[in-house]
């Protein structure tokens, strides 16, 4: 018998597909992107309009290091060039004509300009796989004969670029939404996913209320899938509020009503669970207040004071504390690292003060990151917030959360480290080495450098300079958001829907697996 890799005689090949876009100003509703013309040398497709291909092999990582490997091997650019964009949904598709059965992984690029660290286009140079390159506006490609692309051109584009079938005023809408997400690196995981939700309902709003067919609702659903990846790092916060929106877009939709008022209810449907998302602080300062009251106020003699390490910008955080020092009695002594390069803890701070003691004794110290163990020192607690919780419960938290629990545990080994997180932040089943890490622009950190520090300017240089130049040492600026705090460090989750056990975290986590079966395996 056949086996399924020749059956009918087909050839099965799984390929990358990366499409490298240019944003003017920085603008992504006027984003252009290039095709590349395949010369006569190539086996497949010759003379064709095509995006950066080639086939995935077994030595690459992922589909990712194909698209990073072609990228340099066809244009010369390097990542230090180039930037993820987005990242489409796999398909596959048969090309009887030659034979082939091919899998596409398709992926969007940007490219970066001098300013920022990159090459420009003047950086591409093409390999003999290509004739040349084209930029067009991605609304103008097609698969006539006279465009001349490839097989499936359009619906590889489509399934990294979604506004092709949106229209312009729900595709704009889409692209300025999705680029705002992305940009966004000082709200938390909460409000990023009120915003990916709030997203979704404008562009339903947006788009053509005459026409609510199955067409739509796979648009809809590939819409989601891009929200769903736009911060990979905040993946689960967002992922579960906008599975839960689909659930109430779904429900609506399958109901024989017209168009116009199946976009109406959904629209109100959608506000509902905006309005819904106010109170969940609410709950999870309830829950903490009495944890805080159970295991240290009453566990330890009726203290008069609580001592608090904790870091980054937190409403939740601040709004808890708060209360908790009010409603228990205590004073209570906070401790904020700086949490750098952004500083959010100086802004947390600055939340605490501005809010007022309401009626507790509040002291607030800050402390340099680099000082965390002189802060974690005799403390009761750590609290932390939460990006993202694995289903064994570890969580990913802005980076310092760490080194704060590994100092709690050296120099206060009997303080509880608690999590207050909504339950929408818990992801999929999957080990943490398959959570996206987000790493940011060094440029954050130069830019707080610049002018205060002795060899900044000898840094930047090298920066600057390493991607033109294979003599000169290299140097790297890691900036890193975010880092995992295993399990085993933590006393409690604090959450939304009460006080959570790792069993009922894992719970959630297939919940969310199979929503997202439900929404997205079949795009």
């Amino acid at each position: 018998m056949a086996s399924n890799n020749e059956k009918g005689g087909l050839k099965k090949r799984s390929i990358a597909g990366s499409f490298l876009f240019k944003i003017p100003n920085g603008d992504e509703t006027q984003a252009q992107v290039a095709l590349f013309r395949r010369s006569d040398k190539v086996s497949t497709y010759q003379h064709k309009l095509a995006p950066i291909s080639g086939s995935i092999e077994k030595y690459d990582a992922s589909p990712l290091a194909t698209a990073l490997r072609e990228i340099n091997e066809e244009t010369g650019l390097t990542l230090s060039s180039i930037e993820l964009l987005r990242v489409g949904k796999p398909y596959t598709f048969v090309d009887e004509s030659i034979g082939r059965e091919w899998t596409i992984n398709p992926f969007a690029f940007r490219l970066k300009e001098k300013a920022e660290g990159g090459k420009g286009e003047e950086g591409i140079t093409i390999d003999w796989e290509h004739e040349g390159y084209e930029w067009f506006n991605p609304l103008d490609v097609n698969e006539s004969d006279e465009f001349g692309g490839v097989p499936k051109l359009v619906n590889s584009l489509r399934r990294v670029w979604p506004e092709y079938d949106l229209g312009p005023k729900a595709g704009n809408a889409f692209t300025s939404g999705l680029q705002r997400l992305r940009d966004d690196h000082e709200s938390g995981a909460r409000q990023l996913a009120e915003a990916a939700v709030s997203i979704l309902k404008n562009l339903i709003a947006e788009m053509d209320s005459n026409v609510v067919d199955d067409t739509w609702w796979a648009n809809i659903r590939m819409a989601a899938w891009h929200i769903c990846k736009a911060r990979e790092s905040m993946g689960a916060a967002i992922t579960s509020a906008v599975v839960k929106a689909l659930d109430r877009i779904h429900a609506i939709f399958a109901q024989d009503l017209p168009p116009q008022e199946k976009v109406r209810q959904m629209i109100e449907s959608i506000d509902n669970q905006l309005n819904q998302r106010k109170f969940t602080t609410d709950r999870i300062r309830d829950t903490f207040v009495d944890y805080l009251r159970q295991n240290i106020v009453e566990a330890t003699d009726s203290k008069k004071s609580i001592s608090v390490l904790t870091l980054s910008s937190s409403s939740t955080i601040s709004s808890c504390l708060l209360q908790a020092a009010a409603n228990l009695g205590v004073s209570l002594d906070l401790r904020i690292l700086e949490s750098r390069p952004l500083y959010e803890g100086v802004t947390l701070a600055s939340k605490f003060l501005e809010a007022g003691s309401e009626g507790a004794t509040l002291t607030v110290t800050l402390y340099t990151d680099a000082s965390v163990a002189v802060a974690a020192k005799a403390v009761d607690a750590v609290v932390l917030g939460a990006d993202r919780i694995s289903a064994a419960g570890d969580v990913s938290n802005k980076i310092g959360s760490l080194p704060a629990v590994l100092s709690q545990r050296h120099v206060a080994p009997d303080a509880k480290v608690i999590i207050l997180s909504e339950t929408e932040k818990i992801a999929s089943p999957g080990p943490t080495e398959e959570h996206a890490v987000e790493e940011n622009s060094p440029v954050e950190l130069i830019q707080s450098w610049r002018g205060k520090v002795k060899g900044a300017n000898v840094i930047e240089d090298y920066l600057n300079d390493a991607q033109d130049s294979s003599t000169r040492g290299k140097v790297y600026v890691r900036n890193a958001y975010f880092e995992w705090v295993p399990a085993h460090f933590i006393h409690a989750y604090v959450t939304d829907e009460g006080l959570w056990s790792v069993q009922d975290i894992s719970t959630r986590s297939n919940w969310i697996s199979d929503e997202m079966d439900k929404f997205f395996k079949n795009l």
